[in-house]
């Protein structure tokens, strides 16, 4: 009888064991996230993206059902880990100093990185009609002025005087301005040489004065294409100065270009930066690579292109609070999801199988 208590003890204490285990296998574990494709999309009731799947997989391998808690802003994601309300965040969360000291990060799950995106480049015929400004048509509109009216001049000093010139108004204007044109560009013909003397001190006039006019027009035109080209030459993060950039407000990209003292529009969201890019309010964005390179080949198809140089690389993890209880086991997962293939698989799901990290 003196061992009845001592089993019945060990009976209570396996089955709370058992009940404790239960409770653990079937608990629930919340994470914040945020709309950011193709990382996390948040168009309907179930997020999807590859963060979403990720996280998704985890959890399958810790034997833990996983809730998504979105979030209106990335800062609120954040604070909510800072906080301790959620068991963690993911999304496109770069991985850095001022961060780990309020709260702990997985293993990196995706090296990133900043760049720039930019506006396609022009075709030929876009070029061309982008050297139609208002100052080079002026300049064409005054030179074409001057050799019509120059030819007309000519006609007048030169018409008892040569056959070429012979002939009513009404049909000299097209062969005096041909004549003033092979003038400037030819030096004239040999054979339609004024006879008059007023007809050669003007042709003398004519010449010189073209000289201005062609050094002009050609200094235009030059300066055109000079400026045209500088506009769409970026090959570093310093020939931003003086585009119209945009960035996104409190992130990584943004310290990056207020530490290189570059001007820029902040924007609440991605969705806005890329919807202000799209419209022509700003003619860059400078933001993470991953999200940029989505864009340019999905809604920005054709019309944008991603500077394939990354600045100031990064890397994205899973954030949790401060001594969370989960970190060891998500990375060990983690492990495990890149040794049998699932990770690279959503890799290819998501970002193609050209994509390599």
């Amino acid at each position: 009888m003196r061992f009845l208590p001592a089993a019945l003890i060990s009976i209570a204490s396996l089955l709370s064991w058992v009940s404790a285990a239960s409770a653990q296998s079937a608990e629930t574990l919340t994470f914040a996230t945020v709309d950011r494709p193709p990382f996390v999309f948040l168009d309907d009731n179930t997020p999807r993206g590859f963060s979403v799947d990720l996280m998704r997989a985890i959890g399958e391998d810790l034997d833990k059902e996983i809730t998504f808690a979105p979030q209106d802003s990335f800062p609120d994601m954040l604070s909510a880990v800072e906080a301790g309300t959620v068991d963690g965040a993911i999304a496109n969360i770069s991985i850095t100093a001022s961060r780990e000291t309020v709260m702990d990060f997985s293993q990196p799950i995706f090296e990133s990185g900043i760049q720039i995106l930019l506006p396609s480049e022009p075709g030929s015929l876009a070029r061309i009609g982008g050297l139609l400004t208002r100052e080079i048509l002026t300049a064409i509109m005054v030179a074409l002025g001057m050799l019509f009216g120059g030819g007309m001049l000519m006609w007048l000093f030169e018409r008892r005087h040569q056959p070429y010139f012979d002939r009513p108004a009404k049909d000299a204007l097209f062969p005096s301005f041909w004549w003033a044109l092979n003038l400037v560009v030819n030096g004239g013909f040999e054979e339609r040489m004024p006879q008059s003397r007023p007809g050669r001190f003007f042709a003398v006039i004519l010449v010189v004065a073209s000289l201005f006019v062609v050094s002009v027009f050609v200094a235009t035109i030059t300066a055109a294409v000079t400026v045209d080209a500088l506009q769409d030459s970026v090959d570093s993060i310093n020939d931003l100065d003086g585009r119209k950039v945009g960035s996104v407000r409190g992130s990584t990209s943004a310290q990056f270009l207020t530490t290189r003292d570059i001007r820029f529009r902040d924007f609440d969201t991605p969705h806005e930066v890329l919807a202000a890019f799209q419209d022509g309010d700003i003619d860059s964005v400078v933001f993470d690579g991953p999200i940029l390179a989505y864009f340019a080949t999905n809604d920005g198809r054709n019309e944008s292109r991603l500077i394939e140089r990354v600045y100031r690389p990064e890397n994205y993890g899973i954030a949790l609070p401060t001594g969370s209880p989960w970190r060891e086991q998500i990375d060990q997962s983690l492990l495990k999801l890149r040794e049998d293939g699932t990770y690279d698989a959503l890799l290819e799901h998501w970002f193609g199988a050209t994509f390599r990290r």
